[in-house]
C-alpha cells in the first residue's frame, strides 16, 4: 500500500488539493511521460555533479568530498523528516533494500567518480562515460525490478552504449584507462542504487526513500567526515565550498526526490533512459564552468546519445 504523504504533512504546510493535480496539462500526460519529466529534473540536477566535484576537490580531499557530501545531505534529510513528522528510520522489512541504496549511491558512486576525476579524467570525458548508466540501470531493472521493455527499447539502449563505448576507446588509445575503470565502478554502483530506490519509490514517496537512505548511512558518514576533516589537508575557499554544497545538497539529496519519483511513475528502465541526456548537459557545464575544450568526436558522441533518448521515449515498457 502506498504511503499517504498528506497524512504526515503538518497542518501549517499548504497542500495542493488533489483535484488541482487531477486536471490540467500534467494530468493529461501518461504515467510514462510524467515519469520521464520527473526523472529529467533529477538528471538536470545530477549533470552538475562532476563540475561541482572538481570545484570541491580544489579545497578538500577527494575522500572527504565523497563521504562528506552524504553527511551534509543527511542533515538536510533529517530536517525534512522532522518537519514532515515522518518516521526517521524506514521499516525494518525494507532495511536490506536501503543498505543496497547506501552502498550504491551514498558510497559507491561518489567515491568511484571522485577518485576517477582525481586520477585525471576530465569532466567531459567522465560525463560521456557515465552515459552508459541508463543501459546498466535498464539491465538492473530487468533483473531486479521485473520490467520487460519492448525490443525497440533495447535497440536504442544498445546503440547508446555502443556510441559511448566507441568514444571512450577512441579517447584512450584503444584501451580503457584506470580512470575509466573507476568510472565503470561508479556507473554500476549507481545503476544498482537507482534500481533499488525506484522499486521502493513504488511503495513510498521518493523524498522518503533518499531521506531514509541518508539517515541509515549517517552513523558511518558523519563520524568518517569528522575524522577526514581533522586528518586531511583542507584549503576551503568560496569556490570549493560552493562545489561541496552542491554535491551535498543537490546531487546527493534534492535531485533524488524527482529522480526516484520518476523511476517509480514511468518505470525504472524507461524513465531511467532520460539520463542518456546527461553527457550533453555535463559537456555544457564543463565548457561554461571549467573552460574545458573538446573536439568533434565528443560532440558527435553526445548527439548520438540524444538520438537514443528520443528512441527510448517512444518505446513503451
Amino acid at each position: 500500500m502506498r504511503d499517504n504523504d498528506s497524512a504526515i504533512v503538518p497542518s501549517r504546510v499548504a497542500v495542493v488539493p488533489a483535484t488541482d493535480l487531477a486536471t490540467g496539462p500534467w494530468a493529461s500526460l501518461s504515467a510514462a511521460w510524467r515519469g520521464s519529466v520527473l526523472a529529467s529534473l533529477g538528471v538536470l540536477s545530477f549533470s552538475g555533479s562532476f563540475p561541482a566535484t572538481v570545484f570541491a576537490m580544489r579545497g578538500f580531499d577527494p575522500y572527504l568530498v565523497a563521504i562528506g557530501r552524504a553527511a551534509v545531505a543527511a542533515v538536510a534529510a533529517l530536517v525534512l523528516l522532522l518537519v514532515a513528522r515522518a518516521p526517521l528510520l524506514p521499516p525494518r522489512t525494507q532495511l536490506r533494500s536501503y543498505l543496497v541504496i547506501v552502498a550504491g549511491v551514498v558510497f559507491g558512486f561518489p567515491l568511484f567518480s571522485g577518485l576517477a576525476l582525481d586520477a585525471g579524467a576530465s569532466v567531459s570525458h567522465a560525463g560521456v562515460v557515465i552515459g552508459l548508466l541508463p543501459a546498466a540501470t535498464a539491465a538492473c531493472a530487468v533483473l531486479r525490478g521485473g520490467e520487460r521493455p519492448r525490443p525497440l527499447f533495447w535497440v536504442a539502449c544498445g546503440l547508446g552504449a555502443v556510441a559511448i563505448t566507441a568514444f571512450t576507446l577512441s579517447r584512450g588509445g584503444g584501451h580503457a584507462t584506470g580512470a575509466d575503470l573507476l568510472l565503470v565502478g561508479a556507473l554500476v554502483s549507481a545503476a544498482v542504487g537507482y534500481t533499488e530506490g525506484g522499486r521502493l519509490a513504488r511503495e513510498t514517496s521518493g523524498w522518503r526513500v533518499i531521506s531514509h537512505a541518508l539517515v541509515v548511512a549517517a552513523p558511518l558518514t558523519v563520524p568518517a567526515t569528522a575524522a577526514l576533516a581533522l586528518t586531511t589537508d583542507t584549503r576551503p575557499d568560496a569556490v570549493s565550498l560552493a562545489g561541496f554544497a552542491y554535491v551535498g545538497l543537490v546531487s546527493m539529496f534534492l535531485g533524488f526526490i524527482p529522480w526516484y519519483a520518476g523511476l517509480a511513475t514511468g518505470g525504472i528502465a524507461r524513465a531511467g533512459q532520460t539520463q542518456l541526456a546527461q553527457p550533453l548537459l555535463t559537456l555544457l557545464w564543463a565548457w561554461l564552468l571549467l573552460g574545458e575544450r573538446f573536439g568533434p568526436v565528443t560532440v558527435v558522441a553526445a548527439l548520438a546519445v540524444l538520438v537514443c533518448v528520443a528512441m527510448t521515449q517512444r518505446a513503451r515498457s
